[in-house]
């Protein structure tokens, strides 16, 4: 079944369980570091250029946020690792990005969004082997690939899989590459 992008609406903006939305719409959740480009992932599967609010600034995305897309729902949580966001609003994002991923029932799979040009990072390797412990079905999704040539490709790869023990998928928001890709894995997700 394929999924009407044009039929898509931002829902809501949450910090607990309480805010959530009430619904029966299955949920694919977004994560990774801050700035990693969750945002305009979503902007691009759905075709429109501010649709999820982007921001050159890490850790802009400070709630969890709802976005209905036909039949389903992609929620964006806040980025972790960002250093320069207060230590206070770091503490909080911990409990409510766990607290969504462990107790949401509607939650049917997750991107994990890694830069492609960096190496993955402690908290990358940490939200890894946790969706992995957890059992939770995920897909790697390694970003910005239009930022290093296409020559480097297979070696950044290998970075990410060697680090995250998974292949990841390379995607750009400014080329489209991977976007039909990351489209038939979330459908696939949400038929499960």
């Amino acid at each position: 079944m394929s999924l009407n992008l044009h039929n898509s609406e931002f829902l809501t903006s949450a910090v607990n369980a309480q805010g959530y939305p009430e619904h029966e719409l299955k949920e694919i959740a977004l994560v990774g570091r801050s700035n990693v480009g969750k945002s305009s992932l979503i902007n691009t599967l759905v075709n429109r250029k501010k649709f999820a609010r982007t921001s050159n600034q890490p850790g802009r995305t400070q709630t969890i946020n709802f976005y209905r897309v036909d039949y389903l729902c992609i929620v964006d949580l806040p980025g972790y690792g960002f250093a320069k966001v207060p230590v206070d609003i770091r503490h909080q994002w911990r409990p409510m990005i766990e607290n969504y991923l462990l107790e949401r029932p509607n939650l049917v799979g997750v991107l994990h969004l890694v830069d492609v040009r960096h190496k993955p990072t402690a908290d990358d390797v940490l939200m890894s082997n946790w969706l992995k412990e957890m059992g939770m079905p995920h897909i790697l999704v390694a970003t910005k690939v239009d930022k290093i040539s296409r020559g480097q490709y297979q070696r950044h790869a290998k970075v990410i899989r060697d680090a995250l023990q998974a292949e990841p998928l390379l995607f750009s928001a400014e080329t489209r590459q991977g976007r039909d890709e990351i489209l038939a894995l979330i459908r696939h997700l949400s038929q499960n």
